[in-house]
């Protein structure tokens, strides 16, 4: 590993490296008397027809949190605390359990589980070792070991629930395979094509599993809860993994058209590389063993919840399956990690439980519906085709993240609103708010989108341009085929 960070070095910056431009850093500096000043005007103004006074001061706790969670001049999950606090303070919500009884959700222990499982992961080594042993195994050409990277992308959504996670144990393996190639970092087109299709494959691969990010696990909170619906692993999985696909499946082949791919040198020597690396990890280990019985048990229980009360005469539930997976890791004997090396995200669980707190808080009262409401007589949308609105939903949400740098943050304000407009225009809520879910992962247009982006963009290996050109097409031909899978796919499979 000290060979991949000394390329990182030569290449300029370190991969983790962020900088704040003036935007960021204004923005953060306006951010809390911004905050302070509307919720106040929200607070005191005259209450408007139409709109109760607890849904008025749960819509002023709404706005003041999400003017923080944009501009963050204080982490996510204090702003989450203040809003929690605040809610049963003001009067926004009479029975305080709204407002604390978040953490209590289902979908947080989900959250917490799937940080376990992906500690169990990274821990045993089992996923660096899968991803060496396919690109020896497989990878007898350059553009075959692209689509190699690509489908380990995929697979290792199914395991390890962190895009940055996974961006973190890719982007060595893909350096290591071009220094063997002597690919020059801002010249070579296979080194640009394979970063930035590392990208896309990270950001699509996670679309289609609903565990891949807590921004997909907080997505199908907000459709259940406030939607009615029963959307649960394996009806994620149906309904988005197979436009991921499509969709990585077209625009690989635009990759290589783009940027002009070729066979720069021979595989031999780079599979040789690659094999002292996986030689290095030795045989596998016990711990190793574990994680893999651990997480085929769990994906099987996943994959057949549908079989599970004709089996064992009662159902196992994504949750319950989840939680079972991390309490599995964590067993003496039975697992490989003790509850010290788990890595749980406290501050994203302190986040979830303030989204849910104040979306719940404006949905119960009333205020989500008299916003949408005013949105839609505003543009007119009660008059337009319902397919339309279908369609202005998903590319919306496709290219909000160019507004939205936090897909928690996207998700926590886009799915209650879309949900709410699809309540006010008679449509069934799921389908749309689903259909937007599956597009918050998309967040592949600039590289300070997200994490993932700075980590590969980090490698100097493409220019801003080159990832703003293909993700524009990426953006568009994902939002075309989501589009429609909605009227199509989405009918076949009961959604």
């Amino acid at each position: 590993m000290s060979e991949v960070h000394a390329s990182a070095d030569k290449n300029g910056k370190e991969p983790s490296s962020e900088k704040k431009s003036k935007v960021e850093e204004t923005m953060k500096k306006i951010g809390i008397p911004l905050a302070i000043l509307v919720a106040l005007l929200l607070f005191f103004m005259p209450t408007p027809e139409g709109l109760g006074v607890e849904a008025q001061r749960a819509l002023a706790i709404f706005t003041g949190a999400l003017i923080l969670w944009i501009t963050t001049p204080i982490p996510i999950y204090l702003t989450s605390i203040i809003a929690i606090l605040l809610l049963p303070l003001v009067g926004a919500v009479k029975d305080q359990g709204v407002a604390f009884g978040t953490l209590g959700f289902d979908v947080i222990w989900l959250m917490v589980a799937a940080f376990i499982l992906t500690s169990a992961m990274v821990k045993s080594n089992m996923g660096r070792r899968l991803s060496l042993w396919m690109i020896t195994k497989f990878g007898k050409t350059p553009k075959r070991t692209l689509f190699l990277l690509v489908v380990i992308n995929f697979i290792l959504a199914f395991f390890v629930p962190s895009t940055t996670a996974r961006a973190t144990l890719m982007v060595p393996i893909c350096l290591i395979l071009l220094e063997v190639y002597k690919a020059i970092p801002g010249k070579s087109r296979l080194g640009k094509t394979m970063m930035l299709q590392g990208v896309q494959a990270d950001a699509l691969a996670t679309s289609g599993v609903m565990t891949a990010t807590s921004g997909n696990i907080i997505a199908v909170g907000f459709i259940n809860e406030q939607a009615g619906g029963h959307i649960g692993y394996m009806d994620w999985l149906l309904a988005s993994m197979p436009t991921a696909i499509i969709t990585m499946t077209i625009t690989f082949f635009i990759g290589l058209k783009l940027f002009s791919v070729n066979s720069e040198t021979g595989i031999n020597n780079v599979r040789d590389t690659l094999k002292e690396e996986l030689d290095k990890l030795g045989r596998f280990s016990l711990a190793e063993k574990k994680a893999l019985a651990i997480f085929i048990f769990t994906v099987l229980l996943w994959a057949t919840g549908d079989y599970h009360q004709g089996w064992f005469g009662f159902e196992i539930s994504t949750e319950q399956t989840a939680v079972l997976g991390a309490l599995l890791c964590l067993l003496p004997r039975v697992g490989m990690m003790t509850w010290k090396e788990a890595n749980i995200k406290w501050e994203l669980m302190i986040f979830a439980a303030g989204a849910y707190a104040v979306g719940n808080a404006l949905d119960k009262s009333g205020g989500a519906e008299w916003i949408i409401g005013k949105v839609v007589d505003a543009l007119g949308l009660e008059h337009m085709n319902h397919a339309l609105v279908y369609i202005c939903v998903i590319f919306l949400s496709m290219y909000s993240h160019l507004i939205f740098t936090s897909k928690t943050v996207r998700v926590t304000i886009l799915i209650p609103a879309f949900i709410a407009l699809a309540k006010t225009l008679g449509i069934d809520p799921v389908p749309l708010a689903l259909a937007a879910a599956m597009t918050m992962t998309y967040t592949i247009t600039l590289p300070p989108h997200s994490k993932v982006n700075t980590i590969y963009f980090g490698t100097g290996y493409f220019s801003v341009w080159d990832q703003v050109k293909y993700a524009i097409v990426t953006c568009f031909i994902g939002a075309s085929v989501i589009s429609l899978a909605v009227f199509t796919w989405f009918k076949v499979i009961g959604i």
